[in-house]
């Protein structure tokens, strides 16, 4: 299931619909949003997408999961609009019949989401300040840190 959404995502929800009796492995990772970004604060977030493009893409990462690693069921979700500190931007959810599969398709999953999914966000300080736009892909290169990224 993939899903770009402007109402919060409740990750509880999230691990009650991916769970299954055969999945031995869930693994779940859940973004949020900080208070601070390269030494600035942050007061909010704005996310937008091209969302048919976005979800296309989602969906795209979605079957390479399911067809590199033996999965049970993936959930991929981003939120967009308006988000405070603190609130869940994205979560990636892969359930398994082991850990190491669900490990590595729930790493893969967020991401390409952040190198490929067209989605930009732009942050705001206090006295809503704005920052720049930012592309997901622009903002993993600047966190990568030299990292190499799944692919």
């Amino acid at each position: 299931m993939i899903a770009l959404c402007d109402t919060p995502i409740d990750p509880g929800a999230v691990l009650g619909e991916i769970a299954s009796p055969a999945s031995g492995g869930i693994d779940i990772f859940i973004g949020t949003v900080r208070d601070a970004s390269d030494g600035a604060t942050v007061t909010r977030l704005e996310y937008t997408a091209y969302e048919p493009m976005a979800e296309d893409i989602m969906r795209s990462i979605e079957e390479e999961i399911r067809s590199r690693w033996e999965v049970h069921n993936v959930i991929l979700i981003h939120r967009i609009g308006v988000l405070s500190v603190g609130d869940v931007a994205v979560v990636t959810a892969v359930a398994a019949a082991h850990r190491t599969e669900a490990f590595e398709a729930c790493r893969f999953a967020i991401e390409r989401i952040k190198a490929d999914v067209p989605i930009w966000k732009k942050e705001f300080g206090p006295g809503g300040v704005e920052g720049r736009w930012m592309a997901n892909a622009d903002v993993h290169a600047v966190h990568a840190g030299g990292r190499e990224r799944v692919r």
